[in-house]
């Protein structure tokens, strides 16, 4: 049987692998705590599901306008108005089936073969991928715990060549957390800008910012610079909305035009019940995502206290998303001797699912989500310390 040689490149998303592999572990009976998944563990809002509930009596159950409905995009320009000061217009924004749809939608838009873009690691998962499959190039640049995560402006000027198209920028960041400053941020976009290659931003976790750190959106470089700065962004994560798969991209009206046809000829509209809801997220009461945020920061500080009493390992404290990034190469030895073989190690042993920071290009470290409750987090991350602490210990002999 013939595959093409486009997919043959393309690998499954180790994130999934490894909930999928606790979900198996799960049905066979066995106990399993996964701190795998990068999915909010609160319920969607009512408010929300209500509006999903009120759509399917009035029967609004039919074909859409292929970028979203009115409303909804009116919605999303909104809450840029609202919450960063950009003045858009409807024709800048598409409506997606999840962050994954609207970014490939941008990708197949912009990238031709060959176009060189550039991706900060660590990175979420999805983004090399996604890249090669509409023929690009990953190009990357490395960021490490001493530098909290983040790459600086000359990192990007190093690495810009007459075949780059595209820098992906990703604040908060999924898988460590990061987020950058507004020095860190218009220097790097000074770079980009002064070089006249495009950036996407994708600020899927803009909501999930804890204080005293700050969200600093690229909208004021959307506002001046339409054709070269795009947003991506979404209602899964701050709204707990992950099934309902809504994202969105604000972009220029041309890209959102070409964009649009792609969609077209692939999915059309997305679910109508769940434009309903995310018109409901987006235009009701944000106090549902305040309490989210206020347990998430509890629960980072509570990981970060035991993960802080582990010589072996270095975790930059994160100040967004739900997500610890935490350096444990000095636990790899003859049981474990990378990301994967750790965390399938934890898995048969503690029945706690991790996952590898080479999927998302940083072998040295795992992902711990703190989406879960306090007292399963605590639980947890206690163990996984003492199996490392034994690993460790297995590997300095």
């Amino acid at each position: 049987m013939q595959i093409s040689n486009r997919l043959a490149q393309i690998k499954p998303s180790l994130t999934l692998a490894m909930n999928a592999k606790a979900l198996e572990l799960k049905e066979q009976g066995v106990m399993v705590t996964s701190l795998a998944i990068g999915e909010p563990d609160f319920p969607t809002p009512r408010h929300i599901c209500e509006a999903a509930k009120a759509a399917i009596d009035a029967n609004f159950c039919r074909y859409t306008a292929v970028p979203g409905i009115m409303e909804l995009r009116k919605a999303v320009v909104n809450y840029f108005r609202n919450q960063y000061d950009l003045e858009a217009d409807v024709s800048n924004v598409l409506v997606s089936a999840g962050g994954k749809h609207a970014l490939y939608n941008y990708f197949i838009t912009v990238l031709n073969p060959g176009d060189e873009v550039i991706i900060p690691a660590p990175y979420w998962v999805s983004y090399p991928d996604m890249v090669r499959l509409v023929d690009a190039v990953p190009v990357f640049i490395s960021a490490t715990s001493e530098s909290h995560f983040k790459i600086n402006a000359e990192q990007v000027r190093a690495a810009i060549t007459p075949k780059t198209k595209l820098l992906i920028l990703n604040s908060p960041n999924n898988p460590t957390g990061a987020v950058y400053t507004a020095e860190e941020l218009d220097a790097i976009m000074k770079v980009a800008i002064d070089a006249g290659i495009m950036v996407i931003a994708d600020e899927m976790y803009d909501q999930l910012v804890f204080e005293p750190a700050e969200m600093c959106s690229v909208s004021p470089y959307v506002a001046k610079y339409p054709e070269q700065v795009s947003i991506l962004g979404g209602v899964s994560k701050s709204f707990a909305m992950t099934g309902w798969r809504m994202g969105y991209l604000v972009s220029h009206p041309d890209i959102i035009k070409k964009a649009t046809v792609m969609q077209g000829q692939t999915t059309s509209s997305i679910s109508s019940i769940t434009q309903k809801a995310a018109l409901a997220a987006l235009t009701g009461p944000m106090d549902c995502i305040a309490e989210m945020r206020k347990a998430f920061h509890r629960r980072r500080d509570l990981a970060l206290k035991i993960i802080g009493t582990w010589p072996f390992a270095v975790c930059p404290k994160p100040d967004g998303a739900f997500y610890l990034f935490v350096d444990v190469h000095k636990c790899y030895g003859p049981k474990a001797s990378n990301s994967l073989e750790l965390c399938k190690y934890l898995l048969e042993k503690l029945h706690v699912a991790l996952t590898p920071g080479i999927a998302f290009g940083d072998d040295n470290c795992v992902r711990f989500s703190y989406a879960v409750s306090d007292e399963v987090l605590q639980e947890s991350v206690t163990r996984v310390g003492e199996a490392l602490a034994e690993l460790a210990d297995e590997a300095s002999l």
